[in-house]
């Protein structure tokens, strides 16, 4: 652990010349304390890093010193500095991790092509935190030492105590066999079992987590993308509700952002769309089709229909006589 700080560190002297114990005790995530030792440790290292007092000073290292590392292309670097710059730091809790590698890519570069893939990563943006209507993604927090718990027993293969609020219920202790972690939308999962049976856990409600020990009972390969196509399936099959509909393309956005699943969609003679849909239920389907106004139409069940009537006569009564 320490061994990766003290790279980081050297690192990020190469990449940026002088910087002051606070700032790099900012960027390492560690106290300026810390980053005092790790200094004198580079130093009887041998490592030519050396300080300078007053208002503008810092730690810096000799110019020309070059750490030996493993080189990449130019578009091996890109692709890996494009993935970084998203929010990667939101995944699994690796953040620290990505900071470090994406300083490591960067000075495994030859010199002549470093700021070049620097320049050329800025021009990609992924995953931003707002869209063009200025909408916020909301973002799901796991405590990092909830994370780090959670993410060991799946690498380990380790059995897995979870703290686990569910939806309307209260907490509860539970052990699971961990499979693998996926994340969608900015929103992450487990994928486990429990007594052999399929479980999925929102890492957002798991107040607390511990490794143990005991090997988890699971088989030694895994394809996740198809178990998580497989546990996608069986929750859609559940205590759903089904809406045949038709939309204005324009609003397709605002519906694929409320509704648990949209099927392929088919365009009708005036332009707009036909889909099906998929809610969480009756009351949900209801307040979905509602926010959209009359830029959609449920064609099918009838109850949606009925309910959608109602409360749309309802409205009209209430403003109908004012003036």
């Amino acid at each position: 652990m320490r061994a990766d700080r003290l790279v980081s560190l050297v690192l990020l002297l190469r990449q940026r010349g002088r910087l002051t114990a606070d700032t790099l005790a900012r960027e390492l995530e560690v106290s300026t304390r810390t980053v005092l030792r790790d200094i004198e440790a580079l130093s009887a290292a041998g490592v030519p890093v050396y300080s300078e007092r007053g208002r503008h000073g810092g730690f810096a290292l000799l110019p020309g010193f070059r750490t030996e590392l493993t080189g990449l292309n130019h578009d091996e670097a890109l692709a890996l500095l494009t993935a970084g710059s998203g929010r990667g730091e939101q995944v699994f809790g690796l953040g620290s991790a990505l900071a470090s590698a994406m300083r490591k890519v960067v000075d495994a570069l030859p010199e002549g092509h470093r700021a070049t893939a620097n320049d050329a990563a800025r021009r990609f943006l992924v995953e931003p935190e707002t869209d063009l209507l200025s909408r916020r993604s909301a973002t799901e927090e796991v405590p990092d030492r909830t994370m780090v718990e959670i993410r060991r027993a799946v690498l380990a293969g380790h059995k897995l105590r979870l703290h686990y609020a569910a939806a309307d219920r209260t907490p509860q202790w539970r052990t699971v066999d961990p499979i693998g972690l996926v994340t969608v939308r900015d929103r992450g999962y487990l994928l486990a079992t429990r007594s052999g049976a399929d479980r999925t856990y929102r890492l957002s409600r798991v107040l607390a987590a511990e490794e143990l020990p005991e090997p988890a009972q699971r088989p030694d390969r895994v394809d996740l993308d198809r178990v998580w196509r497989d546990r996608c399936a069986q929750f859609l099959s559940s205590d759903h509700i089904a809406v045949l509909m038709r939309v204005d393309p324009e609003r397709r956005g605002d519906l694929l952002s409320t509704a648990v699943a949209v099927r392929a969609a088919e365009p009708e003679a005036d332009g707009w769309l036909r889909l099906e849909a998929t809610f969480q239920d009756l009351r949900h389907a209801e307040w979905a089709l509602w926010q959209l106004g009359t830029d959609a139409e449920a064609l099918a069940p009838a109850s949606l229909r009925t309910s959608l009537r109602d409360r749309a006569a309802a409205i009209a009564t209430r403003y109908g006589d004012a003036s």
